[in-house]
């Protein structure tokens, strides 16, 4: 076997996303097999020992660690994957970035654009590989809407919408703040739905129908008050817990977004919709393997929606899977991204999104909140 190129990963964070992030790590290899380079799992870290010290034999990691600090500082990590709340991503990747280590980080890339600046120059200024990840797109039923709408099958786009819709901070004796409701607390996110949710629905729409041009957004907090977890005190909540708004592409385009964790009996509803001059695509995470398209050139007597099952070898990413008719789940996402961003590595190409990309993201967030704030429409500066 040829011997392969080893990427030392040091993970820092224990949550969900280091758990998707390290499955995507170990599972590369197995199904992308023609990658030169091979994800060594070297540390882990975070803050309680015990916990950290759990997750590292869980999960195959050779060491652990209790300060970011130190996985910058070994010599034996070639990458750095910042899978933290949003609070501790710009210092991590800024140290990481003059340390001369790759980076990787969860999205979105930071709280404001005052702290994803920075990160961006600090990665420029280093030059080293970098990723942010914003998984959707690796869905092979999403990445092959990019290639529909590329071939210039659409026609003129004139409308982009995509919702974002869950359920589980309605109950008003939930807490925010500290370990797993750091989401909450906006010191630690930055916002509520808009940085969590909507960052995805943005990423994926400037992805496939280019930049956002100017926004008008409302916000709503629906329950003022909760007890912070952290110091037990009744603390005002100023995250948004929904947002819906709407905004011009450069292209034209009309676009339509809501997001909110207080759509009763939604777990992850997750949809987007592209309505163009001669055909329209629809996808729904919850049927993540399907692609629905109306195509105005079929005959009438056959025109109408349409489900296009994506599971052929020719369709994206499916040629690494299983057979035809059979289906893959969210994890993979994160499995393509892994492997997409070891295939970077090998050709010196970007792996999109890179930091840069994701903060034009980061520009259209911050534009849909001051525009919440402000009751007015808000450029994005993109255009």
């Amino acid at each position: 076997m040829a011997q392969k190129k080893e990427l030392r990963i040091g993970l820092i964070g224990t949550g969900l996303m280091a758990r998707t992030h390290t499955n995507g790590y170990k599972r590369s290899g197995d199904f992308f097999p023609e990658l030169e380079y091979r994800p060594v799992l070297k540390t882990v870290c975070a803050r309680t020992e015990e916990k950290v010290k759990a997750f590292a034999e869980q999960w195959g990691f050779e060491s652990y660690e209790t300060d970011w600090k130190a996985v910058i500082a070994r010599d034996d990590i070639d990458a750095v994957d910042i899978c933290t709340p949003n609070d501790m991503h710009a210092d991590i990747a800024i140290a990481a970035a003059e340390a001369g280590k790759m980076v990787l980080c969860e999205k979105p890339l930071a709280r404001t654009i005052a702290e994803a600046q920075p990160m961006v120059d600090a990665i420029k200024k280093a030059g080293v590989a970098n990723t942010v990840f914003y998984n959707y797109r690796r869905i092979p039923a999403v990445t092959l809407i990019k290639q529909i709408v590329d071939s210039g099958k659409l026609g003129k786009i004139f409308h982009y919408r995509a919702n974002f819709l869950q359920d589980w901070t309605i109950n008003p004796e939930l807490p925010q703040g500290g370990e797993a409701l750091w989401r909450l607390d906006a010191e630690a996110a930055g916002s509520g739905v808009t940085g969590d949710l909507l960052a995805h629905c943005i990423d994926s729409a400037m992805w496939l129908n280019g930049p956002i041009k100017d926004v008008s957004a409302v916000t709503e907090t629906f329950i003022k008050e909760r007890v912070h977890q952290g110091t037990g005190e009744v603390q005002k909540v100023t995250i948004d817990d929904a947002c819906i708004f709407h905004c011009h592409f450069e292209n034209g385009a009309l676009g339509l977004f809501e997001a909110t964790r207080y759509a009763r009996g939604h777990k992850a509803l997750n949809t987007l919709e592209i309505n163009g001059e001669h055909a329209s695509l629809r996808w729904d995470l919850h049927d993540m393997n399907y692609l629905e398209m109306y195509d105005h050139a079929d005959d009438a007597i056959v025109r109408g929606w349409k489900r296009i099952l994506i599971t052929d070898s020719d369709q994206p990413y499916m040629d690494k899977w299983w057979i035809p008719g059979t289906s893959i789940g969210y994890e993979h996402s994160f499995v393509h991204q892994v492997a997409d961003f070891l295939k970077s590595l090998e050709t010196g190409e970007p792996c999109e999104p890179s930091f840069e990309n994701a903060l034009m993201t980061q520009k259209v967030c911050e534009a849909v909140i001051n525009s919440a704030n402000s009751k007015s429409w808000k450029d994005t500066g993109l255009v």
